[in-house]
């Protein structure tokens, strides 16, 4: 599902948003998961999972091209952790 779909999906649900309403709401929900993370913070929503920071440490690796070995530094990614309730539902699917 695209950013576009989703905004459709909650128009349809809701008949008290028209589209560029939808699109606010998708958009600061987005928005405020960044700023969270970016802040440092976890967010958690029940039932589907939780967003946090994870530090790779810094390593060396091959450059498939020339064989040569480089240095890539620590960085911080997001990670996604997907709740118990989600895993159970996209599980019993199968």
């Amino acid at each position: 599902m695209t950013k576009s779909q989703l905004i459709e999906r909650l128009m349809e649900s809701t008949s008290d948003l028209n589209k560029k309403e939808s699109e606010l709401v998708v958009n600061t929900i987005f928005d405020s998961i960044g700023s969270a993370l970016i802040g440092g913070d976890r967010v958690e929503i029940r039932g589907f999972g939780s967003f946090s920071i994870r530090e790779r440490e810094a390593r060396q690796a091959r450059n498939p091209k020339s064989g040569n070995l480089i240095n890539i530094p620590s960085k911080k990614t997001p990670f996604f952790k997907t709740g118990k309730e989600l895993r159970e539902r996209v599980d019993s699917l199968g």
